[in-house]
């Protein structure tokens, strides 16, 4: 039905994605339901600096997500069904993305997680969190968590290069992730890393090498974002003052093919672009449309016939 030279697809797409992966592996649809525990992160609450990151709204990015004020079962219930009332027949993933999710000592984590490893309707678990964040005793809950459910750790990198994000205020290295991503490498949790692309004074090839750098360790999936302007960050406040080039639709699809060229052909792709809320969107307004921007680079990559992981040798032999 496509003439398409990626092996890990079954429509036009040529890159890994996490729908592909679920159908595969669950023969229906899965669905990862947003939801927020209540975590704050170390760069907000003074241990390591305040403010979050600048690009990250107050809500931790979790700004479709149910008030927290609702009970984590009340959040997944209700996201659940607004999943099904799409898609009839999909299963749940409970993802705990707000903020940073293993941010406390390892009796409230498994008291927060526990119900929801037990939970029969959940498929499995996502965890969003922070490389610096994960405690060795974590570490070794969820590895046993793991064994018994689908367990995901997702990492936030954004770029590798240290002097962008000393001025995005991640407050920790690109190394202490990489060291993450070994240390996590022979377990059975899976990592998903994000991405983004457009920070202010990065260049094409810096936002190249971050891929690069990346695919020379060990995770299973990815996701990459576009920066958006979020009225009340930092960054927008930033933006207001001094207004900084952003990343026109055509340079960002530009850049994603290259980075999914980049990557190893095996790695699920959770995003191509991100989403946040339009009323809350100062630029770049292109990014509302999402399926314009997944349609553009499903389009490039066509023309040019190349596909997720063609130049990854290429990383492998360096």
């Amino acid at each position: 039905m496509y003439n398409n030279p990626f092996p890990y697809s079954n429509d036009n797409k040529r890159y890994y994605t996490i729908s592909y992966y679920f159908k595969e592996k669950y023969h229906q649809k899965v669905a990862k339901v947003p939801m927020n525990a209540g975590f704050t992160c170390p760069n907000r609450d003074g241990s390591k600096s305040t403010g979050g990151c600048t690009f990250c709204s107050s809500k931790g990015s979790g700004d479709s997500i149910l008030s927290f004020q609702n009970s984590l079962q009340e959040q997944f219930e209700v996201g659940l069904q607004r999943m099904q009332h799409k898609w009839p027949a999909c299963k749940g993933f409970a993802y705990f993305q707000s903020y940073t999710n293993t941010y406390a000592p390892l009796t409230v984590i498994k008291n927060i997680y526990d119900p929801f490893f037990e939970r029969e309707d959940v498929t499995g678990v996502a965890i969003a969190t922070r490389a610096d964040c994960l405690e060795e005793d974590c570490i070794q809950y969820l590895e046993e968590q793991a064994k018994k459910k689908e367990t995901w750790l997702e990492l936030g990198l954004q770029s590798i290069h240290e002097k962008t994000m000393e001025n995005c205020n991640r407050a920790h290295t690109t190394k202490e992730l990489f060291d993450m991503l070994d240390r996590l490498a022979d377990t059975p949790i899976h990592v998903c890393v994000h991405i983004m692309n457009g920070l202010p004074g990065e260049t094409k090839e810096d936002m190249l090498e971050t891929v690069r750098q990346l695919s020379k360790h060990k995770f299973d999936a990815i996701k990459i974002h576009m920066l958006h302007i979020i009225e009340g960050t930092k960054m927008a406040e930033e933006y207001k003052e001094n207004e900084f080039p952003l990343l026109s639709l055509e340079e960002y699809v530009d850049i994603v093919v290259r980075q999914l060229e980049l990557l190893p052909p095996t790695c699920i792709i959770e995003r191509v672009t991100g989403d946040g809320l339009a009323k809350d969107l100062i630029a770049p307004l292109w990014t509302i449309k999402k399926t314009i921007v997944a349609n553009e680079i499903d389009k490039l990559m066509v023309r040019e016939d190349t596909w997720q992981g063609k130049k990854f040798e290429e990383i492998k032999r360096t």
